[in-house]
């Protein structure tokens, strides 16, 4: 479905965006990248700081970046982990392992590992069906609980990643009119 041309970056933009928007999201990786990212692409653009280097910061640093503390502890546990080489999400990676290191991280639940499989592992049946926006989507169209959202993207395996991003981008449905 997707990928990441940088799967710990696309896990770091996972985490960070966690509960908030885009804009501020975009923001605090911005700080981030800012503060930590070793040399320059181009005239002030900055690659996102590697694991390793995210691994060694102090907690602290990144909370006074604007991220939460649970967050900033997440977003270090994670570098930790990929890193070390106990979180594996490159070329190859087994999806199931990889999921499973990554729930294993406090502050990583089901949104974040599905999302991560859809966005960063290309996983065709991945859906993050606690997500809000999917959630609306889902009420938009009769589905009014997130019992019934994961209910019904089961008819859509195995690509149920596609319904999600059809869902993102149309997340009301559109009525025509008789021609």
């Amino acid at each position: 479905v997707c990928g990441s041309a940088d799967p710990w970056e696309g896990l770091a933009r996972t985490i960070v965006g966690q509960q908030v928007s885009v804009a501020a999201a975009r923001t605090l990786l911005g700080r981030v990248a800012a503060a930590f990212a070793e040399g320059e692409v181009a005239a002030g653009l900055r690659p996102f700081p590697a694991a390793d280097v995210l691994a060694q910061v102090d907690v602290e640093q990144l909370a006074g970046l604007g991220l939460t503390g649970a967050r900033a502890r997440t977003l270090s546990l994670a570098a930790a982990a990929v890193a070390s080489g106990r979180v594996r999400l490159g070329a190859g990676a087994d999806r199931q392992l990889a999921l499973e290191a990554l729930r294993s991280l406090p502050g990583v639940g089901e949104w974040t590992a599905q999302y991560v499989a859809l966005r960063v592992l290309g996983d065709p049946d991945a859906f993050p069906a606690t997500d809000l926006v999917l959630r609306r989507a889902g009420q938009a169209r009769g589905l009014d609980s997130r019992a019934l959202v994961a209910h019904a993207a089961t008819h859509w395996s195995p690509w149920r990643a596609y319904a999600a991003t059809v869902l993102w981008s149309h997340p009301t449905p559109t009525t025509r009119s008789p021609s």
